[in-house]
């Protein structure tokens, strides 16, 4: 920058609005002086349309831009789920055949406790390890093309209009990997509210361990359409949690929201070996949180659905886990939910993938199978209310810690779980009444 330059900066920044973004000015004052650079020392050749620019003139489209990025989000699920189902039967064999050795066990305390605890638990919960690494395989692919950062832009004009933050799309699109990098990532918005606005409709986006429920449900209730019942929950995530944003911008949030400055990279091809390891390094790092969380859970569950008042062996119905789950079944009753769920729900708490392993550790107890057992116990419509709660119920403890330690707290860490708690409950209810007035 020369001598001459730096007045004129100054003069425009001083007598500049007050109310506009203090970023937009410096990103005005600094693609001017890269102007002012280019002049001297550029000389452009015969204008010619290249492919980035063909390619921008679709992907951010005023119109077009909404549809396209719904159908490349609804091709990335259908590709996770068609795909997966080979390596998901592999899987589920695998621990079928380990569980005729660990049954054969002479202690029967100890066979249970691997058959039906540790294999019926975890060892179910690893069937659907590929649907998460083949979910983070599309996002980074996506990512590396430079579509994502598209996406960003597109959905920043329609956040914008809609009195949001056109910054909490990144956080929110993480929120598709897991929650608590979404809310970290609530950081980087700007201004109190928006922030903490963020940080609370982070949770509502479909993180990776909620894809396991999705699956099973939708395979178990919906096979000819999985994929499109699984593209649908994931975009009910992004719709609630701009509703619940309105809502709080307007009434116990309210700021006024600011542009969205960024930098759309280049488009490139992706490379295999780019993509497959960011697949893994976080496919890893989900196995290894999740896990920590699955094993303890499993022991727990298997001791709840094994133990009841009158010792070892009683019948599943008269276990600690009947007991808990039959205290709050009146509540779930109107959504359809049998104890076995209400059980599972509970036990969502520590990791949302513990939901469908609690489940499978009661029938595996029981001895029903997990998908003839939901098939006999709820109806479709209750099995759409079940996905529904579990989007937009009280998310894993590890993002209530994370929520604090953002927010720095407890009240607002408090306020998350019980709104989301009455808002999981009362959109499940529409759900089983306004489905029940459509298809009586």
């Amino acid at each position: 920058m020369t001598h001459s330059n730096e007045p004129k900066m100054e003069t425009e920044v001083t007598e500049a609005d007050e109310s506009i973004d203090p970023q937009i000015i410096l990103a005005d004052e600094r693609y001017e002086v890269i102007g002012q650079i280019l002049c001297e020392t550029y000389k452009p050749g015969q204008g010619k349309w290249i492919l980035s620019d063909m390619l921008d003139r679709v992907f951010l489209h005023r119109y077009l831009g909404l549809p396209i990025f719904l159908v490349i989000m609804w091709a990335m699920f259908h590709f996770t789920f068609e795909i997966s189902l080979v390596f998901m039967e592999m899987i589920t064999q695998f621990f079928a055949w380990l569980g005729t050795y660990t049954s054969q066990i002479p202690n029967p305390l100890l066979a249970s406790l691997l058959t039906n605890g540790i294999l019926g638990g975890v060892g179910f919960i690893l069937t659907f390890i590929p649907p998460i690494f083949f979910l983070y395989l599309a996002i980074s692919i996506l990512e590396d093309t430079g579509y994502l950062s598209r996406a960003a832009f597109v959905m920043d004009r329609f956040m914008m209009k809609m009195g949001l933050h056109g910054r909490s799309f990144i956080p929110l699109l993480l929120g598709f990997g897991c929650s608590v990098a979404a809310v970290m990532a609530s950081r980087t918005v700007d201004g109190e509210s928006n922030r903490l606005t963020t940080i609370l409709v982070s949770p509502l986006m479909s993180c990776a361990g909620r894809l396991p429920i999705y699956i099973l449900i939708a395979g178990v209730f919906f096979p000819s359409n999985a994929g499109t019942v699984v593209f649908l929950m994931y975009m009910l995530g992004i719709v609630m949690a701009i509703i619940v944003a309105i809502i709080f911008k307007k009434t116990i949030l309210r700021e006024e929201s600011s542009s969205m400055i960024m930098e759309l990279s280049q488009y490139q091809i992706p490379t295999a070996h780019g993509s497959f390891r960011h697949m893994w390094d976080r496919g890893i790092m989900f196995v290894k949180t999740a896990g920590t969380y699955l094993l303890a859970g499993s022991i727990i569950m298997w001791t709840l659905s094994s133990f009841g008042p009158a010792g070892l062996g009683v019948p599943v119905d008269e276990s600690f886990a009947s007991i808990l789950g039959h205290f709050f079944e009146p509540i779930f009753m109107p959504l359809g939910f049998s104890w076995q769920i209400v059980t599972g729900l509970i036990f969502g708490f520590l990791a949302k993938e513990a939901v469908i392993q609690s489940l499978a550790i009661v029938y595996a107890v029981g001895g029903i199978a997990l998908e003839t057992a939901l098939l006999g116990s709820m109806t479709p419509l209750a099995a759409v209310a079940l996905m529904v709660f579990v989007l937009l119920y009280v998310p894993c403890l590890a993002t209530v810690g994370a929520i604090r330690r953002e927010t720095g707290s407890w009240k607002w860490t408090g306020f998350s779980v019980v709104y989301q708690l009455v808002l999981a409950y009362i959109v499940a209810l529409l759900v089983i009444i306004i489905g029940g007035a459509l298809f009586v």
